[in-house]
């Protein structure tokens, strides 16, 4: 038999088990939590601390829990919570514990004399008006969030030293995206044209990576020593090529090259390690518009929990599980929380877990668990991503009287980002303090069309970089607030880097600033309970983007009745958190809820434009 005849066979081979799994998933019996369109308009904000309080700042006590619960998740961050929303949208009764006491993991907000500050979420790509993901984002509120689109330059970036060097724009849609890259290129057309088409072949064969999580792993390891997963999908064939490999190869301008790699910052990978692949779902994520919450990332958390609670289930803080509880079968029969010296035990037929791979496996699961062959197969694809430090700053004034903007800002020292990442990671930490090359500014008050109302004559500043935590290991023991003067002198070191390109930036301020707070990959740690102080959870590296790996990292567990959720599940950030809640969903119910949202949505549209007619 030649070449082509195996080929064939194989491929007609594929496609008998991609239609027999599709039909399986297709046909299956769950309960569809799309079955109707819940959204109704958006209620006037509530401002009210107290009422804001009784649902952010819940604390877990025995008596909270509701009884004959149908499930329980750990953590309540966006994957934790939209797969609680999903299964409340069925009538099942969940229980979500998080051992902060400020509800909502990377969306939860916080306070700080008398700003206010988002912890995780700067801005979200694909919300316009007709998209199937803000229509999935709207479900999962009741069409109560609200979202400000940021101006149509979301992002610009500064090669060298802000205020002597012209920053390059970045804009909303693909035309316009890639037309301004050419009015700052002039000359490099070609280059710029070949990414935009490589990045648009890379985005179409995105499907590859549900179709792999829900193939049997057997099937996709056949598959892909035979090489069809990368045949079919331009997004599996590029995963294995760097960012700066693809970049390098189509120009030789240092400042394009950076320019096309400027992103990297949100997912943590520098562009040496980093997937094509994952770099170009990013950039093409914000192509049509990059949206803020009105009313900042709390009210994320303040509209999903009522969801839950009216199913008959509820959402606690102050909970840290301590443990997974097995059954005599090895299944998953619950959790033990402390509370004070105590321990309580609450069971339940389904756990999720949203802490996160490395939580899960090393620190809640009992050893036997921990040993199992699969468990151990599972962490050794996995590394822990890069720490990250964050300054958060409050300001007197508006955000219009400062002059800050809606618009981020990509600030790196030097054009070689690979390069000058590479060394600030293998700088000691008393070098890399005095000379970090990156930083993302953001302006949560300049974004927020609610803020002024809210905090009138105030402002804020949010910012990021990343850090690694082995320079900060040694506090790791200490408790928060008390790791001592040098820890605190050490922090403050960053700090002060970090203001003096800020001042730069926006040099009007420096006499406004009432408030400074600098957060360790130890603060991570801390509040929302990252192992090695990482934003983004695992690596995001290449490995991670590998047709095994992505086919890897499913809900499904080596535990019976235990699942993962958020952001290990799927891919970073809060798109990617949400994407690992549907994923998780849809192995628990037994059905593909994406079709489910999509059968919805073509309903609604039906219905609306019969309306129209």
């Amino acid at each position: 038999m030649g070449l082509y005849a195996v080929l064939a066979v194989l491929l007609l081979f594929l496609v008998a088990v991609l239609v027999l799994t599709l039909c399986r998933w297709v046909g299956s019996r769950g309960p569809n939590p799309f079955a109707v369109d819940t959204r109704r308009p958006p209620a006037p904000l509530i401002t009210d601390k107290a009422v804001r309080r009784a649902v952010l700042k819940a604390v877990f006590s025995p008596d909270k829990v509701p009884a004959d619960l149908d499930a329980i998740v750990i953590g309540s961050g966006i994957g934790g919570l939209a797969a609680a929303v999903l299964l409340a949208r069925v009538g099942r009764r969940v229980l979500v514990l998080e051992q902060h006491g400020r509800l909502g993991g990377c969306c939860h907000a916080f306070s700080e004399k008398g700003f206010e500050f988002d912890t995780g979420i700067h801005y979200v790509g694909q919300l316009h008006d007709g998209s199937l993901w803000r229509f999935l984002v709207d479900q999962l509120t009741d069409g109560q969030l609200e979202w400000a689109l940021m101006p149509p330059t979301f992002d610009k970036l500064v090669l060298g030293e802000p205020g002597h060097d012209k920053a390059i724009q970045l804009c909303t849609g693909t035309r316009a995206y890639f037309d301004k890259l050419k009015e700052h290129f002039p000359g490099e057309e070609a280059a710029i044209d070949e990414f935009k088409q490589l990045m648009k072949s890379v985005t179409k064969g995105l499907w590859a990576v549900g179709l792999l999580k829900m193939l049997p792993l057997p099937l996709v390891r056949l598959l892909n020593r035979l090489g069809l997963v990368s045949l079919l999908s331009p997004f599996c064939r590029m995963s294995s090529r760097s960012v700066k490999d693809v970049v390098d190869s189509l120009t030789t301008n240092t400042r394009l090259r950076a320019a096309l790699s400027y992103i990297f910052p949100t997912y943590g990978v520098v562009p040496s390690k980093a997937s094509f692949s994952l770099h170009s779902i990013l950039v093409q994520h914000y192509l049509r518009g990059a949206w803020y919450p009105k009313g900042g990332s709390g009210e994320i958390v303040f509209h999903t929990i009522p969801i839950i609670q009216k199913a008959g289930g509820n959402v606690l803080g102050r909970a840290p599980v301590q443990s997974i509880l097995l059954d005599s079968q090895g299944r998953a029969c619950g959790v033990s929380v402390k509370k004070g010296q105590d321990l309580v035990n609450i069971f339940a037929p389904i756990i999720i877990s949203d802490a996160g791979i490395f939580n899960t496996y090393e620190r809640l699961l009992p050893p036997e668990a921990r040993a199992l062959p699969e468990i151990q197969s599972r962490l050794r694809m996995a590394t822990h991503g890069e720490g990250g430090f964050s300054v958060f700053v409050g300001l007197r004034g508006s955000s219009q009287e400062l002059g800050l903007e809606a618009t981020n800002y990509y600030i790196y020292s030097d054009s070689n980002l690979d390069q000058i990442m590479q060394r600030y990671y293998s700088s000691s930490r008393d070098e890399a303090a005095t000379n970090i090359p990156m930083l993302f500014i953001t302006s949560p008050s300049a974004k927020d069309p609610t803020w002024e109302m809210r905090y009138p004559g105030k402002s804020t500043l949010s910012i990021i970089t990343m850090a690694k935590y082995e320079w900060f290991e040694e506090w790791k023991d200490k408790p928060v607030h008390k790791r001592g003067d040098t820890y605190e002198d050490v922090k403050k070191t960053f700090v002060d880097a970090i203001m003096k390109t800020v001042f730069k930036l926006y040099p009007h301020i420096e006499d406004k600033v009432e408030y400074v707070s600098g957060g360790t990959p130890l603060t991570n740690q801390h509040y929302i309970a990252s192992p090695r102080g990482e934003f983004y959870g695992m690596d995001h590296d290449m490995a991670r983007l590998q047709v095994e790996a992505i086919a890897a990292a499913r809900p499904q567990t080596a535990i019976p009745n235990l699942y993962l959720t958020g952001q290990d599940v799927a891919l970073c950030g809060f798109a990617g958190a949400l994407q690992g809640a549907f994923l998780c969903t849809s192995a628990i119910l037994k059905r593909n809820i994406y079709l489910d949202a999509i059968q919805l949505r073509k309903r609604v549209q039906s219905s609306n434009s019969k309306k129209k007619e």
